[in-house]
């Protein structure tokens, strides 16, 4: 299913670190019944990741929860330890953005938002975009079309959709 906007979000598990380790997440209980705002990333404390599309998330969380947002979930092809471990050194983690480990890709892959750059280092990845989910359907989607670019798919870019 190549993703755009009218569609339902496929159900999928997600990995987040717990007291006691790795814990499952289910993407279905945290959209039903509400407004949620989604941003992928190709991978945890890649540059551009790091230095751009994480902040541009924590600078306009309050307006997105002015808009009705109930909560803003970085998702990211790595495993959950990375994912807790850069949620607290970006400021994610304290600004209260969840940090989503799709640890196999599987999410990725079934929204056919993966990509592969072997020169980077990149294998199965993420694209980068993020959007709007009101109940699981996709309401706004951008995507942007390299990696390396934090334009459309930045919070302010969202958020200027809503």
């Amino acid at each position: 299913m190549t993703l755009t906007t009218g569609d339902t979000l496929p159900g999928a598990t997600f990995l987040v670190m717990g007291p006691e380790g790795p814990q499952p997440v289910s993407l279905g209980d945290k959209m039903k019944g509400r407004k949620v705002v989604i941003f992928a990333v190709p991978g945890a404390y890649t540059g551009v990741c790091t230095t751009a599309h994480v902040p541009s998330f924590i600078r306009t969380k309050e307006a997105f929860a002015a808009k009705g947002v109930d909560e803003i979930i970085c998702i990211a092809v790595n495993d959950p330890f990375v994912m807790k471990a850069w949620g607290e050194a970006t400021g994610a983690e304290a600004a209260g953005i969840t940090m989503l480990a799709d640890a196999e890709a599987a999410f990725t892959q079934a929204i056919e938002m993966d990509f592969t750059a072997p020169p980077a280092g990149l294998i199965n990845r993420s694209r980068r975009y993020a959007m709007l989910v009101e109940d699981g359907v996709v309401k706004v989607l951008h995507v942007e079309e390299s990696p390396g670019t934090c334009e459309a798919s930045a919070g302010e870019g969202l958020l200027a959709e809503m």
